[in-house]
């Protein structure tokens, strides 16, 4: 979806788990990418080395003045986030990211950007939509009368409307994305910013190599969500830049599970059934959440197309690697595989 011709991005969070797939892609289309995280470099999911990469503090306005120079298109993904234990343990936290925004924006305005994209979330949608299980799909004008997730989701709501009075009052072109749980491989998993995909993975693997053969669900297992493989993620993200669509859209799988659903497939593509201890005290969010994609398949003519199960099969493998190389570096394995074949296992060359 990308022009032929090579032009300089910036991909702010590029350090990340998304940023660091949107990095790959957009070089692959022929593309200067200049890739920008606050992490250490030793930190980022992928580091690409034929990237201009940066580590710098999006939240300084000369920083992002530095930035953004000389670049035509800025995506930014950066923001302090991760699961719903972080989101609602570190809200004011979340909350600091409206400087990132705030400054890449006018840094954009002043330098003469040509194309602005801003990652927003689900999580700027009323919790009064989402109180019970099996709810449908959350449309994009339903985040008004506005009461998001507190904290995460009002940096997120207002990001968007950052966005839209830069374009209504500089003319900067501006294109938002509501992402809904995009998990994959190349991702955090573990350290409580590891979102539930990646944490039943990793809770799946751990029972498998150390034996316990048990996991922990919090809650009680019939919240519901909806879950979006990263590929669709970027596939949505460089569709919706490349299109003249200047008001927020649903980027999310319309694929709605239970968190105990969510569970069971990963169970059974590991080949194992596992006793299950549910913390009903711990940070749930939601009871229910899932995609409405009525409006991307009308302003696009797409929709994320991944099969959950597909995308899990790619992400546990991965997970699965990780934890039994670490369980190996620290003497812990007891020598125990996979139950079944290892199928599809993703190969992202850094």
């Amino acid at each position: 979806m990308c022009s032929d011709s090579p032009e300089l991005i910036l991909v702010a969070g590029a350090g990340g788990f998304i940023g660091g797939h949107l990095v790959r892609r957009l070089e692959a289309a022929g593309h200067e990418v200049r890739a920008v995280d606050i992490k250490p470099f030793a930190e980022w999911f992928h580091l690409s080395p034929t990237a201009e990469n940066l580590e710098v503090d999006l939240s300084q306005r000369a920083a992002a003045d530095a930035a953004s120079a000389d670049v035509s298109t800025v995506y930014n993904l950066a923001s302090d986030m991760g699961g719903m234990g972080f989101i609602e343990a570190n809200k004011a936290l979340c909350m600091l990211s409206v400087l990132i925004n705030t400054h890449l924006l006018l840094a954009a305005r002043d330098q003469g950007v040509r194309r602005y994209f801003f990652a927003s979330s689900a999580c700027v949608y009323p919790d009064r939509l989402q109180a019970e299980t099996g709810v449908q799909g959350l449309r994009e004008g339903d985040a008004y009368p506005a009461m998001p997730e507190d904290g995460y989701g009002w940096e997120k709501l207002f990001g968007e409307r950052m966005c839209r009075h830069f374009s209504e009052d500089f003319g900067l072109s501006t294109r938002v994305a509501r992402y809904h749980n995009i998990y994959g491989p190349f991702g955090t998993w573990q350290g409580g910013r590891e979102k539930a995909p990646a944490a039943i993975c990793r809770k799946v693997a751990e029972a498998i190599i150390g034996g316990s053969g048990e996991i922990e669900i919090w809650g009680d297992g019939s919240q519901t969500r909806s879950f979006t493989y990263v590929d669709d993620c970027i596939d949505g993200t460089l569709r919706l830049m490349a299109s003249d669509v200047s008001d927020p859209l649903n980027i999310g799988s319309d694929e709605m599970v239970t968190i105990d659903q969510l569970a069971s497939t990963v169970e059974d593509i590991a080949g194992v059934a596992l006793r299950r201890k549910y913390v009903i005290g711990a940070p749930t969010g939601v009871r229910g959440r899932n995609s409405d994609n009525t409006l991307i398949k009308a302003r696009l003519g797409w929709s994320p197309t991944t099969p959950l199960r597909a995308g899990l099969e790619k992400t546990f493998d991965w997970v699965f690697d990780q934890v039994k190389r670490q369980s190996d570096v620290l003497g812990r394995g007891r020598g125990h595989e996979r139950r079944t074949d290892v199928r599809n296992r993703a190969a992202i060359p850094n």
